[in-house]
């Protein structure tokens, strides 16, 4: 954990609370997680159609005997 001090905007800190529902530090936690999220999804997206996945659905779905008893 890192202690900061930060300046926001009164009405856009109640707002946000308002939505979330908790306090200052977990509503500011939830935004940030939010970027962080933002940004792994949009680096997902840039790498669509650039990875060859090869994998069959159907035969994934298909019930498999693995020699054990059950």
């Amino acid at each position: 954990m890192k202690k900061i001090t930060a300046f926001v905007p009164a009405e856009l800190l109640a707002s946000a609370q308002e939505e979330t529902g908790v306090g200052i530090s977990e509503t500011l936690r939830i935004g940030l997680q939010k970027i962080a999220h933002a940004r792994f999804y949009k680096g997902m997206l840039a790498l669509r159609g650039k990875i060859d996945f090869d994998f069959d659905i159907d035969a994934s779905r298909e019930d498999k005997d693995y020699g054990g008893d059950r």
